[in-house]
């Protein structure tokens, strides 16, 4: 029997963090390792452990500060540290151990129906990890332990005639479901908005708006949407790219359009192949898009988010 500890890296390990989603890649060696008759636990300085994995999701998170001195291996993985980096089959294919992360209640279960994408967006390194859209799993597999509160992170499930399949599953069996990652509205026809009308939400649709090509693309798919009684919200992910005006454009559109119901949500744009740092307005623009009572009552050359500045300076 071995002893096994965990770091996320990133994180998220014993306690909810910003990082909306538990580690999964942890969560799944913890049930394998737990299976095969071994103890497994959060990582601390004072045990000793047969082997350490540490997991790291983001290229921009610190990494962890410590010299590991107490542990005969020390393994490491995750797209922060290598793209490449993959578990084997048979650990990749366990549910992860929900005892793991007591923040999660349980009813509810993270996973994927697909993986890779159909796009080669230069904000993310799904493409080049992940190749095209394939296959991955199934609902009924996710949904362990009595969980029908489904969090999917497929990267573009839309894409996938096996995704689709596995979202009319969902309705079958009565599953809730949040696509957490956004869909792909220039994928949205009639026979899929009717789907997605269908669709048992937990919270409310999310779509990928980070081009001035997708604004239009995001309305033609809500209107198809709402035209087969969906009565929820949209949630647009909008990565804020080099063009202060371009950016700017496209929230501010929203915004006039005055329909409540849908409502931008911004990220500064991280590489993913080269730590980098987001220039101010892009933190700016972001802080004062996602704190809606800003984004609703104040515009944004007005917003003050420091004292003696005022952000109609980015517009001179």
């Amino acid at each position: 029997m071995a002893n096994i500890g965990l770091i996320d890296v990133d994180g998220c390990g014993l306690k909810k963090s910003s990082i909306p989603f538990p580690n999964i890649a942890l969560g799944k060696l913890a049930r394998w390792h737990r299976q095969n008759g071994d103890d497994v636990s959060w990582y601390n300085t004072f045990d000793h452990y047969d082997v350490v994995y540490m997991s790291k999701v983001f290229n921009f998170t610190p990494d962890y500060g410590y010299i590991i001195n107490n542990a005969d291996k020390v393994v490491k993985g995750g797209t922060g540290y290598d793209i490449t980096t993959t578990l084997p089959d048979e650990i990749d294919r366990l549910q992860p151990d929900y005892s793991m992360f007591p923040y999660i209640d349980d009813k509810t279960a993270y996973g994927f129906t697909t993986r890779g994408c159909i796009r080669s967006c230069k904000f993310c390194v799904v493409s080049a990890k992940e190749g095209g859209v394939r296959p991955y799993m199934d609902v009924d597999e996710i949904a362990i332990e009595g969980r029908t509160n489904l969090i999917l992170m497929d990267n573009n499930v839309l894409a996938s005639d096996y995704g689709l399949e596995q979202m009319e599953k969902t309705i079958r069996r009565k599953y809730k479901v949040d696509y957490n990652q956004a869909l792909d509205a220039r994928l949205v026809t009639e026979d899929i908005a009717e789907l997605l009308a269908k669709v048992k939400w937990l919270r409310y649709i999310r779509f990928g708006c980070d081009t001035p090509h997708q604004v239009e693309d995001c309305e033609k798919a809500i209107e198809k949407i709402r035209k087969h009684g969906y009565k929820k919200d949209f949630i647009l992910y909008c990565i804020l790219l080099d063009d202060f005006d371009e950016a700017f454009s496209r929230i501010n559109y929203w915004r006039e359009k005055a329909d409540w119901k849908i409502v931008p949500y911004c990220q500064p744009f991280r590489d993913p192949n080269h730590l980098n740092v987001p220039p101010q307005w892009q933190k700016d623009l972001s802080r004062w898009v996602n704190r809606k009572e800003l984004y609703k009552s104040t515009e944004f050359k007005d917003f003050e988010p420091r004292k003696g500045f005022r952000c109609s300076e980015y517009f001179k």
